[in-house]
């Protein structure tokens, strides 16, 4: 785990480019806990025996540790303390001819990150891997619904029968409806047309597989955005928030898909080290770690990098003796004055 995390960060491209920067500094191996040295038949035996298991549950365990001293963000205030998740997928495409268990289409392989985000610490709380043609609706089985927790989706999603069950595990869900949604109004409350509300209703959905899958109550928010001029329509099983809250949770949504473009940015999850489905989980499961570690040290030093910041420099001071907490000490140049030199200033 601590090689194919030093290639996390140091973003090397494949096992024989990280085996050799390894060994280029034999005199620090031993206390880096590498060892005496490391070969690339021996990560490429780990890769393909070692389950990936281990490293999802360590995984796990450090995001419990992260979400314990992450603070929330400041641009995630709300009037309620419930837990906000945002769940997504992101597709990493991959040779068929070479991950061959990777099914997506007839001649592209791929596999999915189903991932599970914590809106307000910014810390992802689950992943789940699977090949490209698993649909996304899916993983919603795998999810472990928390009471009073909201969870948002996008309208790819939108399946009622398992959005009952959020609803019997006494969680709240933000969905975007589909075009074609066929809606009974029971009733309408009053609303705001300044706060882009267009109509805030409450009933039953209509048509006998729909009404067979969610047979309780919904609430449907019709929102206009005039910065995109664009109207979503929202459905909700939680009848007290105001309407204008119920839009901005789903507006929070789009931190998952800034946290997949960071994540492919800068960690090595679109390049594997594996051709093997275990290879390719503990890659990712490891960069998981790589991550949730970054976040736990930004917090715990109090640095003023950000977690981007916060890669850059501990990949390029991997074998510096410096200690991390003057490491990420931000500097202030300003403060920093000039010499007095006796002699005249041209300015």
């Amino acid at each position: 785990m601590l090689c194919m995390m030093f290639g996390q960060l140091c973003n090397r491209e494949s096992l024989r480019d990280l085996v050799l920067t390894i060994n280029a500094h034999p005199g620090k191996l031993y206390h880096l806990g590498f060892g005496r040295g490391i070969s690339k038949t021996n990560l490429a035996v780990a890769n393909e025996q070692r389950s990936w298991l281990i490293y999802q549950e360590f995984a796990y365990h450090l995001i419990e540790e992260a979400r314990k001293v992450c603070l929330p963000d400041d641009t995630t205030t709300f009037s309620f303390a419930n837990s906000v998740y945002a769940f997504d997928s992101t597709t990493i495409d991959l040779c068929l001819s070479v991950f061959c268990w990777a099914t997506f289409r007839r001649s592209k392989g791929a596999v999915k990150l189903h991932t599970q985000y914590d809106v307000r610490t910014s810390i992802p709380v689950f992943v789940h891997v699977s090949a490209g043609s698993v649909h996304d609706i899916n993983a919603m089985d795998v999810i472990s619904y928390e009471p009073g927790s909201f969870y948002i989706f996008d309208r790819g999603y939108l399946d009622f029968e398992r959005l009952y069950f959020i609803h019997q595990s006494k969680s709240f869900f933000v969905i975007r409806a589909k075009n074609n949604l066929k809606f009974e109004r029971r009733y309408s409350a009053a609303i705001d047309k300044t706060t882009g509300i267009r109509c805030d209703q409450t009933g039953y959905l209509k048509g006998f597989y729909s009404l067979q899958g969610y047979p309780g109550k919904v609430r449907r928010i019709k929102f206009h955005d005039e910065e995109q001029n664009r109207t979503f329509v929202f459905l909700t099983n939680n009848m007290h928030l105001k309407p204008e809250e119920i839009a901005a949770l789903y507006e929070h949504r789009w931190k998952i898909e800034l946290f997949f473009k960071w994540i492919k940015q800068h960690l090595k999850i679109t390049a594997f080290w594996g051709r093997t489905e275990n290879a390719v989980k503990t890659q990712v499961y490891i960069a998981v770690i790589t991550y949730t570690l970054i976040a736990i040290i930004k917090q715990k030093l109090k640095s003023d990098y950000s977690i981007y910041e916060i890669l850059q420099i501990l990949g390029t001071s991997l074998f510096d003796k410096t200690q991390l907490n003057q490491l990420l000490r931000k500097k202030n140049n300003q403060d920093v004055k000039e010499l007095l030199y006796n002699q005249l200033k041209i300015f």
